[in-house]
């Protein structure tokens, strides 16, 4: 079962194979926003857009957005600035913008439906009147093969400023998915479209299952004449007073917890107790208030072989308050240099036993990594994330050896703990979060005693390919 079975639904009960269409717009279908705002910000601020050129581009939007100009004349005056420059500084500009603003804006529940129609064999494709420079990256991450998009003039690879006509926008992307539909021989009585805008009413006229997400004003009071669905998502974008209200909880209950913890460290004079009860409470009390339903599979590996080293994916600052629910007690980790310095969580995870690391020096991080194993051999066991920093997407990174070197010096197994769904609550930068159903996936304890510094990698490559399969399969 998948965590968008619902939303999925209609896709998976209906008929498969490569004739049945999927087709998707971009801006606020796929993701929250829009990319040629943050594409024209990128291009500002690192001075390939002039301030002259900026105002330009702002003049020829408003005169767009106000139906003063079309389509074509808007597009043609945007790219006129980047007349002489190579293509591949756009594509370069493109992937910085979708790694920098847009990868964390994807919306999970519009990522679910492109993997459901995929799973279904269906032919999924983008069909945006956007650039291939802001629409390829999306489609790489989503794994999307076919891309229709407006293209800009190049000639021996420098743009020419110009723009190729017809554009796909309005009649233009009903052309381009009847043009997909002759090459690929679709069923247009069972082909989707997804898209947000009235102004994509030809391509949505021309499929039998028009699907409506995140509709403007004029498009859901079409869809409401016409009856067709509407789903209207909120993981992304601007955030509801209740998801605000929520973020507060979260760290408001950190209050209370640390108080529950210093009357217990104080009626059983044990500092160790004293952090055992505010770090599960503040598990307890923070997921609850930011409306976070956990999900346990595997829990009894959890308690199995203590102490452990446990590993997990990063993939948001969620991680720790999840941790801190499923471990309990009996614990410490492994944290960046900086947060020493926080003067909320510095002090806590100081009183917790934490080792600090300074990321940028190898060889000091190793020195500094000696109380773990310490803490290790006197019961206490230790959470660390083989990644290293976040990550963007829910694609996992490259393992690194710390956390499987300190298992093998203390002799302690090591526990996977893999996080499916985070990303839905809070990605890398945000900072309020959203309501999510979370699932955690605990391997069994791996038995490190046989490993050996030969074989090591080949161990590291094992125990990450668990966590590929697992986040695959909850796609």
């Amino acid at each position: 079962m998948t965590l968008h079975e619902q939303l999925t639904r209609e896709i998976r009960t209906g008929p498969s194979g490569p004739t049945v269409g999927a087709f998707f717009d971009l801006d606020q279908t796929l993701f929250a926003g829009f990319s040629a705002t943050a594409f024209t910000r990128d291009q500002f601020a690192s001075g390939r857009l002039s301030p002259k050129g900026l105002r330009d581009s702002v003049r020829a939007t408003l005169s767009f957005a106000f139906g003063r100009t079309g389509f074509s004349a808007f597009v043609s005056a945007t790219s006129a600035v980047y007349r002489g420059l190579p293509e591949t500084v756009l594509e370069e500009a493109g992937q910085r913008t979708f790694e920098k603003h847009l990868a964390t804006q994807i919306y999970p529940e519009s990522r679910a439906l492109v993997k459901a129609h995929q799973d279904m064999g269906h032919t999924v494709a983008i069909i945006t009147s956007a650039t291939r420079y802001q629409a390829d990256p999306v489609a790489r991450e989503l794994g999307i093969e076919h891309l229709l998009y407006t293209q800009l003039g190049v000639d021996n690879g420098i743009l020419t400023g110009e723009v190729v006509r017809p554009t796909c926008y309005g009649e233009g992307k009903a052309t381009a998915g009847r043009s997909l539909t002759s090459t690929y021989s679709l069923d247009l009585e069972e082909t989707y479209f997804y898209s947000d805008s009235h102004e994509d009413l030809p391509l949505f006229d021309l499929v039998g299952r028009p699907r409506p997400l995140n509709p403007n004003r004029k498009l859901a009071q079409i869809a409401k004449e016409r009856q067709w669905p509407v789903r209207r998502f909120t993981s992304r974008g601007m955030p509801t007073m209740g998801d605000i209200a929520r973020t507060g909880l979260l760290y408001g209950s950190l209050v209370p917890s640390v108080s529950f913890g210093v009357a217990a460290g104080l009626l059983n004079r044990s500092k160790r107790e004293a952090v055992n009860v505010m770090g599960s409470v503040w598990g307890d009390l923070a997921a609850s208030a930011a409306g976070i339903d956990l999900r346990v599979e595997g829990q009894e590996h959890l308690w199995s072989h203590r102490p452990a080293v446990f590993i997990f994916n990063h993939q948001s600052g969620l991680e720790l308050v999840l941790l801190l629910k499923l471990l309990r007690r009996d614990f410490t980790g492994i944290a960046k240099q900086e947060l020493r310095h926080n003067p909320i969580f510095g002090p806590l995870f100081t009183a917790a036993g934490a080792v600090f690391v300074d990321r940028s020096n190898t060889a000091k991080a190793i020195e500094a990594l000696g109380p773990a194993v310490e803490a290790l051999r006197h019961g206490r066991s230790l959470i660390i994330a083989p990644e290293g920093t976040r990550s963007t997407t829910a694609e996992v990174g490259r393992f690194k050896k710390g956390a499987f070197r300190l298992a093998m010096d203390a002799g302690v197994p090591i526990v996977p703990v893999v996080f499916r769904n985070v990303l839905d609550a809070l990605p890398k930068g945000a900072v309020i979060v959203r309501p999510a159903v979370v699932e955690a996936v605990v391997l069994p304890p791996i038995d490190t005693s046989p490993w050996t510094l030969d074989t090591l990698d080949s161990e590291i490559l094992t125990v990450r390919d668990h966590y590929v399969e697992i986040l695959d399969e909850s796609q």
